[in-house]
């Protein structure tokens, strides 16, 4: 039985694109032939003291155990007969580790799923930004044998400098997206969100949207916000739940419109709309800006709405809020679009394929 060698991170149900891009595709792998081991960077307490502010000495023993424990799997690479390296395999400018895997001999397919090419450090490491570089995605994308993007932004910058890339989304799952809605009659429309406290700042940004609709309708809209940092703001009505991969597909069930707000910038355009798709599995209305990869999800007013500026998101959250009839039109339109284009089921069969010609094309000597 083939085996798949994947360089991750985090260890498993830690990292959303770890969990959705990957992991949730390895039973049927097994299934088909395919087993995956998975070689993480970062055990729990390491990932507690790197996203931690401050403690520069408990990180400088993260990345000592984290050499450490790299360096180790990296010499047993030759035992893979594929290895799958997503984003990068150390958390510095370094391709040390990229390198020695590429010269086991296997072959090497490369994921990514964000603009990882831009210089982005979570708040807690400002001061060891200075450890990153943010170029090396480049030198990684031209070891890969292959190269797998989650959207045409992003396989676009891969394709300078490697010629085998290949488009495969972020995915649903939709046989566990897919509860019965829940709305009592009468109760308020619920405004949902869900996302990490990184970016919780883009709807902070929205937070005047949602006062206009408060302002409008009062008692007939809520909010609800799924993450792992609360949302407050004086005034309004807003539900935090904190976010459990466990229960992400029944706490947003009882929404009735999704949004997902984004600044129009390059990080942004690298984004893969997984939020919007979360909302549209479960037969969601969407209002989603109009940035990136949302413009190739949502056919405007068919199978949701996109929006560009403050007034537009207004107007079109308000034909939601009052058209119940629009609502489940465009949350039927939502589900059919996930089902057939962003789904489990639409894609799990392509890696296979992929994996088969990549050992077809380096026999194991």
């Amino acid at each position: 039985m083939p085996k798949i060698l994947f360089v991750a991170a985090h260890r498993p149900d830690r990292s959303p694109s770890q969990r959705y891009r990957l992991e949730q595709f390895q039973e049927y792998w097994a299934a088909h032939g395919y087993t995956v081991e998975l070689a993480a960077l970062l055990d729990e307490r390491d990932d507690r003291l790197l996203y931690a502010p401050g403690s520069l000495l408990g990180k400088a023993g993260v990345f000592l155990r984290g050499w450490w424990r790299r360096w180790r799997q990296v010499r047993k690479a030759g035992e893979a007969d594929i290895i799958l390296i997503q984003r990068e395999a150390f958390m510095t400018g370094s391709t040390r580790f990229e390198r020695a895997l590429a010269r086991s001999g296997r072959p090497v397919i490369y994921d990514f799923d964000d603009a990882i090419w831009l210089l982005d450090v979570s708040e807690a490491n400002k001061r060891l930004s200075w450890l990153k570089d943010p170029s090396k995605t480049a030198r990684i994308i031209a070891l890969a044998d292959l190269v797998i993007a989650g959207n045409e932004y992003l396989a676009d910058y891969a394709r300078r400098f490697n010629q085998r890339v290949e488009v495969i989304p972020t995915v649903v799952d939709t046989d566990r997206y897919n509860l019965p809605a829940v709305h009592a009659e009468g109760s308020p429309i619920t405004i949902g969100w869900t996302g990490s406290y990184t970016s919780l700042t883009h709807l902070r940004h929205s937070l005047p949207i949602l006062e206009a609709l408060h302002a409008r309708y009062q008692g007939r809209v809520r909010f609800k916000v799924i993450s792992d940092r609360e949302l407050i703001h004086p005034g309004l009505p807003i539900e935090n739940l904190r976010w459990s991969s466990r229960t992400e597909a029944e706490d947003l069930s009882d929404i009735d419109i999704g949004i997902m707000p984004l600044p129009d910038d390059a990080w942004s355009k690298g984004k893969c709309g997984f939020k919007g798709l979360q909302y549209m599995a479960l037969g969601k209305p969407v209002v989603l800006s109009a940035v990136g990869v949302n413009n190739t999800i949502v056919q405007d007013g068919v199978n949701g709405f996109l929006a560009s500026d403050q007034a537009e998101w207004i107007a079109k959250l308000a034909l939601l809020i009052e058209d119940g009839d629009l609502r489940r039109r465009l949350g039927r339109e939502a589900r059919r679009t996930v089902e057939e284009r962003y789904s489990v089921n639409a894609w799990k069969h392509r890696y296979l394929e992929l994996f088969d010609q990549l050992l077809k094309d380096t026999p194991r000597t």
